[in-house]
C-alpha cells in the first residue's frame, strides 16, 4: 500500500489535474463500481484493458516450459457443469462445428491423469451466456472436464468467434475517449488444476481470427495460436458425433509443479 500511495502521488505531482479533472476520475471509479453485478465485473474489464491484468499474469506465471497463462476475463462468473468426456458444450445449435482435443502434461511430458478441465467460450455471435440469459441455454458453451487415465480430454464445440468487450458502460467510455477498438480475438478460456501443480488460466487462440495482432486486453501469446483444421470425411464426422465437414484444433496443457515459482 505504501508504494501504490507513493507512485499514486508522483502521478498527481506529474499530471497535477484539475479539481475537477480529479472529481471526474473518482466519478469514472464510482461507476466502474455501480455497473458490476453478480454476472458483470467491470473492474477486471478496467485492469484488462490497462493491461494490468497481463502484466501480473505474467509477472506470476514465468513461461518455463509449462503453457503460458493469460488473463481470466470477467466472464467465468458461473460454475462450469461437469461434463463427460467426449461432451458436446454448444447447446444452442450455432456457429461452426468443431472437436477439441489435448493432453494434460507435467513439465517431463508425463500425462496427468485425473486433472480438471474448465473451458467457457462466447457463442457464435460473439456473447457469452451470462450476457444473453434470455437467448442461450443455461450453461452454454462451458464445461467442466475429468483427463482419463492418460491425462487426455476432448469435448465437442463450435469454433470460437472474435467479439468486443462490453461498450455500454465506463470501461467502454474510456476507450472510445483513447481511440481504441473493444475487440478481443477468437479464443476458448481453459482453467486447469490437477493435484500437486500450479492452475494454469489460459486460453486457446483461433490463428486466422480478426484482431490476433490488437487484442483489446493484450492476452495473445504466440504459443497459444493454433490452427482449426477442416476435416471433410463423414466417416470421422461420424465417430466424433459431428457433421461433415467439421474443424479439429489440439491442444497439450503443460502444468508446472506446485513448488515452483
Amino acid at each position: 500500500m505504501t508504494s501504490a500511495v507513493r507512485h499514486l502521488h508522483a502521478f498527481v505531482k506529474d499530471v497535477e489535474p484539475t479539481v475537477e479533472e480529479w472529481a471526474t476520475a473518482i466519478g469514472f471509479l464510482t461507476d466502474v463500481g455501480a455497473t458490476c453485478t453478480p454476472v458483470r465485473q467491470e473492474f477486471i474489464l478496467l485492469s484488462d484493458i490497462l493491461g494490468v491484468s497481463m502484466l501480473v499474469e505474467t509477472l506470476n506465471n514465468p513461461a518455463g516450459h509449462a503453457t503460458e497463462s493469460t488473463v481470466e476475463g470477467p466472464f467465468h462468473m458461473v460454475d462450469s457443469p461437469p461434463r463427460p468426456l467426449g461432451a458436446d458444450i454448444a447447446l444452442d445449435g450455432k456457429g461452426d462445428r468443431c472437436l477439441v482435443t489435448g493432453t494434460v502434461k507435467d513439465a517431463d511430458g508425463t500425462p496427468v491423469p485425473g486433472a480438471v478441465v474448465d473451458v467457457w467460450q462466447a457463442n457464435a455471435d460473439g456473447f457469452y451466456d451470462v450476457q444473453q440469459p434470455e437467448l442461450q441455454p443455461e450453461r452454454n458453451l462451458r464445461g467442466l472436464f475429468t483427463a482419463d487415465d492418460q491425462g487426455r480430454f476432448w469435448f465437442r464445440s463450435i469454433v470460437p468467434r472474435y467479439y468486443p468487450i462490453p461498450t455500454d458502460g465506463p470501461v467502454g467510455r474510456l476507450l472510445n475517449a483513447t481511440a481504441r477498438h473493444p475487440n478481443r480475438p477468437a479464443h476458448i478460456h481453459f482453467d486447469v488444476r490437477a493435484t500437486g501443480f500450479r492452475p494454469l488460466v489460459t486460453h486457446l487462440f483461433v490463428a486466422d481470427t480478426p484482431y490476433i495482432d490488437s487484442d483489446a486486453v493484450f492476452g495473445v501469446k504466440d504459443s497459444l495460436v493454433r490452427e482449426f483444421s477442416t476435416v471433410d470425411d463423414p466417416a470421422r464426422a461420424a465417430d466424433a458425433g459431428l457433421p461433415s465437414p467439421f474443424r479439429t484444433v489440439h491442444f497439450d496443457v503443460v502444468l508446472r509443479p506446485e513448488e515452483q515459482q
